[in-house]
């Protein structure tokens, strides 16, 4: 059963506004209260990760030197000390050097966070970007 919508005024600039409809119709969202939602949503799931509470959904995307000696095995350990919140792991080989991998995660906040940080001390790592999301 969907929530009772609650109807509420919001003062903001013209120019403010004016941003904001070019975001909507940049973004293919229906209408300003959608694109509200939306951005509610992203917030409060910020948060909750911020704070490490909450189960969250996200997606940690890692590039990666795979002749660096024992990153492979170093990321293979490190998912399966995280198995119990890792659904999937996509591998891709971008060039004869390096590795992407996808990780689709579901699971605590703060679990999924220590993924994260532990994923920072793996020698061979270039990058390492989340998304996070949560059902609000």
């Amino acid at each position: 059963m969907a929530d009772r919508l609650v109807r509420f005024g919001v003062a903001v600039p013209d120019s403010l506004l004016s941003e904001f409809d070019l975001f909507i119709q940049g973004n293919g969202l229906q209408n300003r209260s959608e694109a509200i939602r939306q951005l509610i949503r992203e917030r409060l799931a910020r948060e909750m990760w911020a704070h490490g509470e909450g189960t969250v959904f996200g997606t940690v995307t890692i590039m990666y030197d795979h002749h660096t000696k024992d990153a492979t095995n170093a990321l293979t350990s490190l998912q399966h000390d995280f198995g119990d919140v890792i659904i999937c792991t996509t591998h891709v080989h971008v060039d004869h050097d390096h590795c992407l991998e996808c990780i689709v995660m579901k699971g605590d906040a703060g679990t999924i966070k220590g993924f994260e940080n532990a994923l920072s001390s793996v020698r061979g790592i270039k990058t390492i970007d989340l998304s996070v999301s949560a059902i609000l």
